[in-house]
């Protein structure tokens, strides 16, 4: 049985996920973080949030020691490890697992575009980069942030508005000069 929110027809196959949705339309936060006051929709958003204080990081690879505040984290970096990568460019030496990711690769040294704009002409080296870039002309944008309802054209910018609710802070400070602390 759908439930459906009343303030904006959203359609939710569960009570639960209703109940959550509707704490964006009442403002509702009723989880807190102890330690510097931000509130939260439910509590899964607090525990993630919690690891910024903490520094938790409690997912560790065996592999070469590097660790992770959340497993999905450990997860893709784990593939890391163990995927083949048969297919080296002859220009750098990078590897790759597939011969179709070593042939986009290519197109970096070489310059190749060969996916163009429709509405203004503008040349892409992936047709992904393309589909992102309609998105400007179209006004379609796909992905919503489940915590405000914000949305965006790409999943890369929901990736890094998602880390303005949780205060986490991607880049850390090394010798002078911030280094990406994250993995997609």
């Amino acid at each position: 049985m759908p439930h459906i929110c009343g303030e904006c027809g959203k359609v939710f196959h569960a009570s639960s996920y209703l109940r959550r949705h509707l704490r964006t339309h009442s403002g509702e936060r009723p989880c807190i973080c102890k330690e510097c006051g931000k509130a939260f929709l439910n509590s899964s958003y607090l525990r993630k949030h919690l690891t910024i204080h903490t520094g938790d990081k409690p997912y560790e690879c065996k592999e070469c020691g590097k660790a992770y505040r959340r497993y999905n984290l450990l997860h893709d970096h784990l593939k890391t490890h163990t995927v083949e990568k048969p297919f080296e460019c002859d220009a750098c030496g990078k590897s790759f697992q597939y011969f179709s990711y070593l042939t986009k690769h290519i197109r970096i040294h070489t310059g190749t575009k060969p996916y163009k704009c429709k509405y203004c002409g503008k040349d892409f080296t992936t047709s992904s980069s393309r589909t992102e870039h309609i998105r400007t002309h179209t006004g379609e944008r796909p992905y919503e942030c489940t915590e405000c309802e914000k949305t965006f054209t790409s999943s890369s910018n929901l990736i890094h508005h998602v880390k303005i609710h949780t205060r986490e802070k991607p880049f850390v400070e090394n010798a002078g000069r911030p280094t990406a602390d994250f993995t997609y």
